[in-house]
């Protein structure tokens, strides 16, 4: 498949992303590949690690590639796009859940579906280009691909933050939200990638570890937390009018640009999340309940025809004025009955 290279490498087994033009964004095609190589490998004993990365330098994977989901979207077949979501998102599963580390290289930009793929494995490296974020309330969506475990688990409020605006996270800010664990300078990781392939010793990477250049995230994070303490969206629109300064400005800026109704099922979505029984399997199947939705009663078409297809940056979104009833909120989470995600193996 000319879209992505697996292969098996020393003591490794190798992934890597080869959609450079594309932003490396993931197909369905792509997905199923590397759930077939990660089941084969997680039984053979010849195989200590597994690597993931991706060429090309803007680019580790900017998401997933939701042409032929707006295509069938349009002509209201909404299954294909819910068969992406649930095989997608049970690969998510198997990432998180793998029994042998899983090592990934984040360079540029690492969003939505690239989040993953690359930021659920046991060692994420991210270099001095990474950005990564979870922009998906832009298109009409919610942050998915258990990008919601991470929001929950990220300090404080910061979650409700990161997952409302789409706030694109340098190096130092990744790690400090839980989304990576390492910064490695990108100008090591091909002869650590070679050392890793003859060892099968994913521990080498703490010793070429280093510090990334200075995040602002953790210098935000006090006033991220006063106003993204409420339990709704309109909680948090009243604490940002409240106050006259150039955080909430520019906040309301990048909220303004987002649809309504999936920033306020985002913000939900945290709130219940966050309990002592958080699990990966409990966030996609939260996240499954909005995207089984989305394209029929959500954004989610509007959102892609606004930003991909016409390009206007003008979407039509539901609740203009951002006053989202908890109702709509309600009906796109609430259960799917037989349609809910399961993580049985075929």
């Amino acid at each position: 498949m000319s879209d992505i290279d697996i292969r098996t490498t020393g003591r490794a087994g190798r992934i890597t992303l080869t959609r450079p033009h594309a932003l490396n964004a993931m197909t369905y095609d792509m997905c199923m590949a590397i759930d077939t190589a990660l089941r084969n490998w997680r039984e053979d004993d010849e195989i200590d690690l597994i690597i993931l990365d991706a060429e090309g330098e803007k680019a580790f994977c900017a998401g997933g590639d939701i042409a032929e989901l707006y295509e069938t979207g349009t002509k209201s077949d909404f299954s294909y796009g819910q068969k992406f979501w649930r095989d997608e998102y049970r690969l998510n599963a198997l990432i998180f859940e793998y029994p042998k580390p899983v090592i990934s290289f984040l360079q540029g930009f690492a969003m939505g579906g690239g989040v993953g793929i690359g930021c659920h494995g046991s060692h994420r490296v991210v270099g001095e280009s990474a950005k990564i974020a979870m922009p998906e309330c832009s298109i009409g969506l919610v942050p998915d691909v258990g990008g919601s475990l991470m929001l929950a688990l990220a300090p404080g409020h910061a979650g409700e933050f990161l997952g409302t605006t789409g706030y694109r996270m340098g190096p130092a800010d990744a790690i400090y939200a839980g989304f990576a664990d390492l910064f490695i300078p990108q100008s090591q990781w091909s002869d650590l990638i070679e050392l890793l392939e003859a060892s099968g010793n994913a521990e080498l990477l703490a010793d070429h570890a280093g510090t990334p250049p200075v995040g602002e995230l953790a210098n935000l994070q006090a006033q991220i937390d006063q106003h993204f303490s409420g339990d709704t969206l309109g909680d948090v629109l009243n604490s940002l009018h409240s106050d006259d300064n150039e955080f909430s400005a520019k906040t309301l800026g990048m909220l303004r640009k987002n649809a309504p109704l999936s920033v306020a099922c985002t913000i939900e979505i945290l709130h219940r999340l966050r309990s002592p029984s958080l699990t990966i399997r409990r966030a996609l199947e939260m996240e499954y309940r909005f995207t089984h939705r989305a394209m029929e009663h959500g954004d989610f078409l509007e959102g892609i025809r606004a930003q991909i297809i016409d390009k206007d940056r003008n979407p039509n979104w539901q609740f203009p004025d951002m006053n989202v009833p908890l109702v709509a909120v309600s009906k796109m989470l609430q259960p799917l009955g037989a349609d809910a995600l399961t993580f049985e193996e075929d």
